[in-house]
């Protein structure tokens, strides 16, 4: 790999690629149905407060975030069970923003710079649509993605006008949870 100013230039997609499954974890924002079978009054749609935790009839300040919502079904159960017996439920994420640790942030000359839930299988492509492209005045080129690998940060320089503007597919890479892409002003 090339070394340009500590920064490695990110290898292209190639179809050996694995794929990194990936269980969606409940965070901060999200919106989740929850549905306690042959209990409709305790059943209830609830967002996750900020602080990851969620209130229900019955059940107070119940940690959600960082777990799946299969997870979260059986902890409501555990808390339910000292009031109903053997309950059954089950929790339905319906608003989708994730755990801050997992969120793709896009920072600088980006039209709409923001903190995007991470997807399976998104590519910077994916990335760039949900962030309305580029400015005008950015540095596309010049962009990089920070991606903390085992600890350890690391930067990929990435090519968004050739991609964006060249139609070149091979600067198309895999973006993973927790991902910053730096896109740089342009000084002329």
């Amino acid at each position: 790999m090339l070394v340009l100013g500590g920064c490695k230039t990110y290898p292209p997609l190639s179809p050996d690629e694995k794929h990194i499954a990936h269980d969606y974890l409940i965070g901060p924002g999200d919106g989740v149905d929850i549905i306690v079978w042959r209990n409709p009054e305790v059943s209830m749609s609830v967002p996750v407060r900020p602080d990851g935790k969620i209130t229900t009839p019955l059940v107070e300040d119940l940690p959600a975030s960082g777990k799946t919502s299969t997870q979260l079904a059986r902890d409501i159960e555990e808390a339910l069970s000292k009031y109903i017996q053997q309950p059954v439920v089950t929790v339905v994420v319906t608003q989708f923003i994730g755990p801050y640790t997992e969120q793709i942030r896009v920072i600088g000359e980006a039209a709409r710079p923001q903190a995007l839930p991470y997807r399976e299988e998104m590519t910077l492509m994916d990335v760039l649509i949900a962030v309305g492209g580029i400015t005008d005045f950015a540095a596309g080129n010049k962009a990089r993605i920070i991606r903390s690998v085992d600890g350890k940060q690391q930067q990929f320089s990435v090519r968004l006008n050739d991609l964006i503007r060249d139609g070149d597919i091979s600067a198309n890479v895999p973006m993973r949870q927790g991902d910053v892409l730096v896109i740089p002003e342009s000084f002329f």
